[in-house]
């Protein structure tokens, strides 16, 4: 699977250790942001963009608090995105709510809690069912 990955200063070292654990899991990561951004709206944007334009990709997004990231990237359209600082909530939005991409807080999650969160959002799938009427209307909105 393609990961693409994001961060801004705050949020760099957090990034680089989720990096490193994705692949040694195997995973193929995108990083768009080898150094920090200036803002996070600004690899927020990247990341938001890259994955809508590339089928089957998910993103994440690091900060210091994640809202920053979410707020900027529920703005792209046809991008489903979830602010998460545990485990379950990042499992259901992607199955529930086919979120393609989650923004973590550096200053909120620390390394183990992010490596889980992480591997949560990645192994879910998306039900589809009647979970899409709620997933068409948010495509809608953006």
């Amino acid at each position: 699977m393609r990961v693409v990955i994001g961060s801004d200063l705050e949020g760099m070292t957090l990034k680089e250790t989720i990096k490193t654990y994705l692949i040694e899991e195997g995973f193929e990561v995108v990083d768009k942001s080898e150094e920090a951004a200036v803002d996070f709206v600004e690899s927020t944007l990247a990341v938001a963009q890259d994955v809508v334009a590339n089928e089957g990709s998910l993103g994440i997004t690091f900060d210091g608090y994640g809202a920053g990231s979410f707020m900027t990237a529920t703005k792209v359209k046809g991008m489903v995105a979830a602010e998460v600082s545990d485990e379950r909530s990042a499992y259901m939005t992607r199955e529930h709510n086919n979120s393609r991409m989650i923004t973590l807080g550096a200053k909120i999650v620390g390394d183990e809690l992010a490596k889980n969160i992480v591997k949560e959002f990645l192994s879910a799938n998306y039900d589809g069912g009647r979970h899409q009427v709620r997933v068409d209307m948010l495509n809608k909105m953006a």
